[in-house]
């Protein structure tokens, strides 16, 4: 009778969804979005670009905060403070430039995924200082990188032609203050 019931126990964990599946965290669309974010000029599937993970931008931010601890700059409040206040503002305006709304978890996401080319900056800032030449070119290039990816992130995803510098400006504005952040 012991292992009927272990049979039947079984049977129903058989029927139950996988966990990450079941927490509404998709891997292939983490995989997915990285990739984008690593390789700007790559098509991106809209599914994916408007998926709202956010598992994947905390652990950005988390690393993004390791990295300048490391390098000596405890400025944890400044990350989640200046990230609210940028992830707010720009869904207000992409509420105000889209043809369908866009829900601030999306905009959360793509902000902290495309935070990638930053928080290889911070991790470059332990190993060397950013103040110089080289440190300048570089930050401008990861500046460049994030914004690029960002806005075509938003574009994709919320499907809107066209608009891509519309989007990019103050993605690059927001972007540009985690480089400064990171430089100094």
């Amino acid at each position: 009778s012991t292992s009927s019931r272990a049979t039947g126990a079984n049977s129903a964990f058989d029927d139950e969804p996988p966990l990450l599946e079941e927490l509404g965290i998709n891997p292939d669309h983490i995989v997915q979005k990285t990739l984008t974010v690593l390789n700007p000029w790559r098509t991106t599937d809209p599914a994916a670009a408007g998926d709202s993970d956010l598992a994947g931008p905390l652990c950005f931010c988390l690393a993004f905060g390791s990295f300048l601890m490391l390098s000596g700059k405890l400025h944890f409040n400044y990350i989640y403070g200046i990230g609210l206040l940028g992830c707010l503002c720009i869904y207000a305006l992409l509420n105000l430039v889209a043809v369908s709304g866009v829900a601030i978890c999306t905009v959360v996401s793509v902000l902290g995924y495309c935070l990638i080319p930053i928080v290889g900056l911070s991790g470059l800032s332990v190993l060397f200082s950013l103040t110089g030449f080289f440190g300048n070119i570089l930050t401008g290039l990861a500046v460049l990188w994030c914004t690029a990816s960002s806005s075509k992130l938003f574009v994709t995803a919320l499907e809107m032609r066209d608009q891509q510098v519309l989007v990019a400006y103050p993605c690059g504005l927001l972007y540009a203050v985690f480089a400064l952040i990171t430089m100094f």
